[in-house]
């Protein structure tokens, strides 16, 4: 991750004080960084797709905002809450796609790459969601780690260093969420 980890740090916990002028100095070093992760996931959209990386991002930005009651401490928990914002946003919209079209083919899903939001997969991500949120009651630091990964856009490297483990430890549970959520999906009725 490119924004100086102690620089960011700081100006966390300065907001977090009440310091509305640190807020206008992080922007500008996590911006192309929160850019970076929305492209990330939004890449493979068709051209026509309604939700743009800027737009993901600018809505983020505006939730992390309203995060009035988060102690900021580091970086690592901003960008963990800034992937959880892009989850919800992008799972709201995959929503609104799915209650405009109604039936079709079973769409097949890909943990590995990120999936279109277009309408035949609008239907595999919230799969994706709701076995995730069965994940999450189950062992939290697995959800996390797919959510940093797959809705987030970050490395094995990064995912290690934000949740605070060895990047062999991220490998070993990210195969193993991988493995539940497929089966999960699976059972849901969902191709993969």
């Amino acid at each position: 991750m490119r924004s100086s980890s102690k620089d960011a740090t700081q100006l966390l916990i300065d907001w977090s004080q009440g310091d509305k002028e640190a807020l206008a100095q992080l922007m500008p070093l996590v911006y192309d960084e929160l850019h970076r992760l929305a492209a990330s996931y939004l890449h493979r959209h068709r051209p026509d797709n309604t939700l743009q990386t800027t737009a993901l991002v600018h809505e983020a930005y505006l939730q992390l905002v309203d995060q009035a009651n988060v102690n900021w401490q580091s970086r690592a928990q901003f960008f963990g809450i800034a992937a959880k914002l892009m989850r919800q946003i992008i799972v709201d919209h995959a929503r609104s796609h799915q209650a405009a079209k109604r039936g079709g083919a079973t769409p097949k899903l890909s943990l590995d790459e990120a999936p279109e939001l277009s309408d035949e997969r609008a239907a595999g991500l919230l799969a994706l969601d709701d076995a995730l949120t069965g994940l999450a009651a189950i062992d939290p630091q697995k959800s996390r780690m797919v959510e940093l990964r797959f809705f987030g856009g970050l490395t094995i490297e990064e995912t290690a260093q934000i949740i605070g483990v060895s990047t062999a430890t991220v490998k070993r549970e990210w195969s193993v969420a991988k493995t539940w959520l497929y089966r999960e999906i699976r059972n849901a009725g969902f191709r993969i």
